[in-house]
């Protein structure tokens, strides 16, 4: 399904819907670069504090820099699309984690070819987990994760809350932090950014998230795409790339994300 061809009186479908026809009118140049396909991870269960707003930023973004995006919203027991240029997860809570755990099983193998295929994947906090070698939960019960990403995540007592600094090899990224699960990295494996303000992965190793390639993990929901459009378009280049051969990025205005987001930096950093 085309993300311009969504039906917004739909109360069930405008839930799933990834951009608005008040976006997409938006757009002030054709869409006649080639398509991008986005797959978002169970939208229901996994997106939470804003996540699918990730979604719908990328797919605002493609149209405005001049693709057509088209969104997938994969859903336990569908079928997997043919064609997969960028992937996206969310947050959820334990029980979200655990009603997509057979299909996340059953879709792993494809998962890592994508990922060692160099296709973009962003995972935010639950789904980031589940990338991981394993979650185990506050009870004890250990959820097997896909091993794309060398972390293993604990569930505890303590809420890691709050505002949320990092440097990054995309530059500075801001966003929000709202997770019990402590996540270390493996030897080797490389955080997605230093934390210069708030907890990340475990409050107290100064890393946030996981990076392997081009599979971005990280607890920031927020969601974290729209406070940071060059992370955006950093994920974005890739997946024009391999949807189209090239990178071809229009002119867009940023200034008031860009304003918000020097802001926010200045105001946790002084």
């Amino acid at each position: 399904m085309s993300a311009d061809d969504v039906d917004t009186t739909d109360p069930v479908q405008d839930v799933r819907t990834p951009l608005p026809d008040d976006v997409a009118a938006l757009a002030d140049v054709p869409a006649d670069k080639g398509e991008v396909h986005l797959v978002h991870l169970y939208p229901r269960e996994m997106s939470i504090y804003g996540d699918l707003g990730n979604t719908r930023c990328l797919a605002a973004r493609l149209r405005w820099h001049g693709y057509r995006p088209v969104v997938h919203n994969h859903h336990p027991g569908d079928t997997w699309p043919d064609r997969v240029d960028l992937v996206l997860g969310g947050g959820g809570q334990d029980s979200g984690q655990l009603r997509v755990q057979e299909d996340l099983a059953a879709q792993a193998d494809r998962l890592r070819e994508l990922a060692a295929d160099g296709v973009p994947m962003l995972m935010i906090c639950g789904m980031y987990q589940l990338f991981g070698n394993a979650f185990i939960t506050a009870e004890g019960h250990r959820l097997p994760g896909l091993g794309i990403l060398d972390v293993t995540t604990r569930g505890n007592a303590t809420r890691m809350i709050g505002p949320v600094v990092l440097d990054t090899d995309l530059g500075p990224v801001v966003g929000y932090e709202n997770h019990s699960g402590s996540t270390v990295l493996g030897e080797g494996q490389a955080p997605f950014g230093r934390v210069r303000h708030g907890q990340g992965n475990n409050g107290s190793d100064g890393t946030e998230g996981a990076r392997t390639g081009n599979v971005i993990g990280s607890y920031l929901h927020g969601p974290i795409l729209p406070a940071n459009p060059g992370l955006a378009d950093g994920l974005l280049e890739a997946a024009a790339r391999r949807a189209t051969g090239e990178w071809a990025p229009a002119q867009i205005d940023d200034s008031l994300a860009r304003q918000a987001h020097g802001r926010q930096v200045r105001r946790l950093l002084g």
